[in-house]
């Protein structure tokens, strides 16, 4: 399974933090934001990932990640105008080909392993499986609607959920993603949704789901960003500094930041 990080977009709802860096190199406590949807996928296994990333800091991402994970091997791609997360997905497809993938976006969070979930859609007929959250306010995210191991509908920000799971930052996707986005239009406003693309699975009676029990956070926006570092401080901060300290050289760096927590 090849990994996706979509980190694009300017960042507006984190001004000023924005002005001057990408937003995903934000700090989400003492790390980088997006340093919790690449643990994501590396707890899966994944020694490298696919970059989207635009805005005028683009080189920073790059920069980042080939100082501080030299070990692993990233393929980067430009988004010139926000497009939607469809037509971003779309982007890497030279390096994803033929294989499936999990995809994240970069201002998620999610605390647990969902290793067992991805073996599970890679023995399956299954197309493509969401991750789902149990929450209070669904309607202010797409909701899915379910009919035994399937998604049998999506609704975006419905006044009336007909359930309470949310669809989350988390997406597996078989390589038939790409002719699927192929076939869009753009939305009302203008871009290509990853709704639509997931649409079409359902049609086709190929989308599964994974309920996530753990927790689950944006911090694409401040106060968002608030709360996910309440939580990450509490543990999963701790976690990943340590997954970092493979390469003895960042182990160096980190020691002379991180002592306490090493």
């Amino acid at each position: 399974m090849k990994g996706v990080i979509l980190a694009g977009g300017k960042g507006s709802r984190l001004y000023p933090m924005t002005q001057v860096t990408n937003k995903h190199l934000v700090p989400v406590g003492n790390l980088p934001m997006i340093e919790y949807p690449l643990y994501t996928l590396r707890q899966l296994g994944i020694d490298g990932s696919s970059i989207v990333t635009g805005g005028e800091h683009f080189s920073s991402i790059s920069q980042y990640l080939m100082a501080v994970h030299p070990d692993l091997v990233f393929s980067y791609y430009p988004q010139p105008q926000a497009g939607g997360i469809a037509q971003a997905l779309s982007l890497v497809e030279p390096s994803v080909r033929g294989e499936n993938m999990a995809v994240i976006l970069g201002d998620n969070i999610f605390d647990g392993n969902f290793s067992d979930a991805a073996k599970k859609f890679e023995e399956s007929d299954l197309g493509a499986m969401l991750f789902l959250k149990r929450i209070k306010n669904p309607e202010r995210f797409g909701v899915a609607e379910l009919n035994n191991d399937l998604i049998v509908g999506i609704e975006e920000k419905p006044k009336t959920p007909k359930s309470d799971l949310a669809v989350t930052g988390l997406y597996f996707y078989d390589e038939s993603v790409f002719d699927k986005i192929r076939t869009l239009y753009p939305s009302a406003r203008g871009e290509y949704e990853i709704t639509d693309v997931n649409n079409l699975y359902i049609k086709e009676g190929r989308l599964g789901y994974h309920i996530i029990e753990g927790f689950w956070g944006d911090a694409g926006t401040i106060k968002s960003r608030t709360a996910s570092e309440d939580f990450v401080r509490n543990g999963l901060e701790r976690k990943i500094l340590l997954s970092l300290a493979s390469n003895q050289e960042v182990l160096k760096r980190l020691k002379e930041s991180f002592e306490d927590n090493l």
